[in-house]
């Protein structure tokens, strides 16, 4: 069983069994929270600048968006930053979080091998592309795990003809991982791989991959932070939840967000109410 007490550094992946029984400790959170924020390195970038000016420590559970708001039903966590804008609404809806904020945006982005066998470089429409890999058979790796990148995948196959889980295990490869280990196997595989652009700037494996399709209005990201309701799950360290949300959409906040790049390019975009940057 993990505890409050003995998770560890600054920010750490893990994985809960549901249901699993949390210690409360008023000077520790736990964030349920998407791959994308840890793999980008975001949080080892904000994490000590709040933890110095609150003393309040944050333990990150880095899991995809579905298993993040799934942990959170469980009352195993204090805050959800995720990114599937829909489920955070239902989220709330249902009682299980206090108030949903935008909180910073990026985009999604199509890679590839150079060679581009089914030809879908330089292209801007996603959907477009997408039926063209079908077309062609193209091997396509989706990482198949409910988070909010494969919630963002499925949402643009929808616009299509084309129903991809129809050719599992043929083209379409469903990798049931987190975006690094996705990218990994696609790669492994000569596959095209959907990915928010953060996860792809920091990724170190890229070896011939190249950004072959962005810049889409349907490839938008947003990112949203969440409370965890205590009428609902009376072991949430509320207090700290709420003070690190209010840190992270506070100017001071959304302009570290603004200020994280990686190779000298911003990875995340801050979009909290009332920041004007």
């Amino acid at each position: 069983m993990f505890t409050r007490r003995t998770l560890g550094t600054t920010a750490i992946a893990l994985v809960l069994l549901p249901g699993a029984a949390l210690a409360q400790d008023d000077q520790s959170i736990i964030v349920q929270s998407t791959t994308s924020t840890a793999n980008s390195g975001l949080y080892d970038y904000l994490l000590p600048m709040f933890e110095e000016e609150s003393g309040i420590k944050v333990n990150v559970v880095a899991v995809g968006t579905g298993q993040a708001i799934q942990n959170a039903r469980n009352c195993d966590g204090d805050l959800l930053l995720v990114h599937a804008k829909p489920a955070e609404e239902q989220f709330v809806s249902d009682g299980m979080g206090t108030e949903r904020t935008d909180l910073m945006y990026n985009d999604f982005v199509i890679v590839g091998p150079a060679d581009d066998p089914a030809g879908v470089s330089g292209m801007s429409d996603a959907q477009e592309a997408l039926s063209q890999i079908a077309s062609e058979e193209a091997t396509f790796a989706s990482r198949g795990d409910d988070s909010g990148t494969h919630k963002k995948e499925m949402s643009l196959w929808e616009g299509t003809d084309v129903t991809p889980t129809d050719a599992s295990g043929e083209w379409y490869r469903e990798a049931g991982s987190g975006m690094g280990a996705t990218l990994n196997t696609g790669i492994g595989m000569g596959a095209y791989v959907m990915t928010d652009r953060a996860t792809w700037i920091s990724f170190e494996n890229k070896q011939d991959y190249e950004i072959l399709v962005e810049g889409d209005e349907d490839l938008y990201n947003q990112y949203g932070v969440i409370p965890v309701n205590p009428e609902e799950c009376p072991s949430v360290n509320i207090d700290g939840a709420q003070a690190f949300a209010d840190w992270l959409l506070s100017d001071a906040g959304q302009q570290a967000i603004a200020e994280y790049e990686v190779d000298g390019q911003q990875l995340f975009f801050p979009n909290a109410p009332g920041f004007e940057g």
